[in-house]
């Protein structure tokens, strides 16, 4: 019988990066050490190719999240799953240390990702785990705007003018849908669930340039055919969380998220669920009791339940998101 997987954080650097991922106790692996003070993310549960999640516990460990699915399939990541997806982990998992803001991008949906890039588009949700007074990010338009309109204001530096603007606060979630121009600013941990893919188009980078003095790649045309120019203002979701009692914080197509406050003992049935569970702590530690096993995890922790395990005691005091498929 499969248990609860633990996997090796994937670690990235880059310009706009911090330092909060390495305090919070991730690994920084030797290649990273002269930028250990800009990791920007930790790749949680990744089946992105190049970047495969590694088994980190129990018999399973060293084998990535690829060769998992090869050999369980069904029973790891829950039968429809694997029929729709195949060896491809469907989610993406990772936290984001934004200590500069990010560049200004928008992310392809599938259609165009086929075409262009052989992949899935890119539909996130953002969880906000911490962050300084006054911290915001910028979500879609704050009114209808045209291409043209988009494409002047590109060209005479006043895109920011146009975009919506969120001051964030602990406990926030935003969904981002493909097509949807963003960016997160300084002083932001997020927790991100998103498609697996690693395609973004970069608008804007803010003029800054790397340790040799030149400026990030920009890609304004592929932007442009990706932006959905309409205006909405459903990107905020304010969900209080309950003691003992899953609430559900996001549904889309490519995943579910319910956010948990474990107090003391609560049980979870998934037997009717055909899929995997990945629960994030993103603060206090929480222990999962199952069939195969049981972990501790405690926060900026990830733990992946193969879908064969239909029940989890979760017992502490910490918050979770749970994430699936429906």
């Amino acid at each position: 019988m499969l248990y609860p997987l633990k996997f090796k954080p994937i670690l990235k650097t880059a310009i706009w990066g911090g330092h909060r991922l390495p305090a919070a106790g991730k690994k920084v692996p030797r290649r990273l050490a002269a930028s250990a003070d800009r990791i920007s993310e930790s790749w949680e549960i990744s089946g992105v190719r190049g970047n495969l999640s590694v088994a980190a516990n129990g018999f399973l460990k060293s084998n990535n999240l690829e060769e998992l699915t090869e050999v369980y399939m069904g029973d790891l990541v829950g039968d429809k799953i694997y029929e729709r997806y195949g060896l491809e982990f469907p989610v993406l998992v990772k936290f984001i240390d934004a200590r500069e803001r990010l560049s200004l991008q928008v992310h392809p949906d599938d259609e165009l990702a086929a075409r262009h890039h052989g992949c899935r588009g890119k539909a996130e949700m953002w969880y906000v785990v911490d962050c300084e007074p006054d911290a915001a990010v910028y979500i879609g338009f704050n009114r209808p705007v045209s291409r043209e309109e988009y494409l002047r204001a590109v060209a005479d530096g006043t895109l920011t003018s146009l975009l919506g603007r969120y001051r964030v606060r602990k406990g926030d979630i935003y969904y981002v849908p493909a097509g949807t121009i963003h960016t997160i600013g300084p002083g932001i941990l997020i927790a991100e669930i998103q498609e697996t893919s690693d395609v973004s188009y970069r608008i804007s980078d803010w003029d800054r340039v790397d340790a040799d003095g030149c400026p990030r790649a920009l890609h304004t045309e592929e932007a442009a055919e990706a932006i959905s120019f309409g205006h909405t203002d459903e990107h905020l979701y304010m969900v209080p969380a309950q003691p003992n009692a899953p609430r559900e914080a996001l549904s889309t197509p490519f995943f579910t998220t319910n956010l948990i406050r474990v107090q003391g003992t609560m049980q979870r049935d998934y037997g009717e669920l055909d899929c995997f569970v990945i629960y994030v702590c993103t603060e206090g530690s929480v222990t999962v009791r199952t069939e195969g096993g049981e972990e501790r995890i405690g926060a900026l922790e990830t733990l992946l339940l193969p879908a064969e395990l239909d029940e989890a005691r979760l017992t502490g005091d910490g918050t979770l998101l749970e994430i699936y498929i429906k």
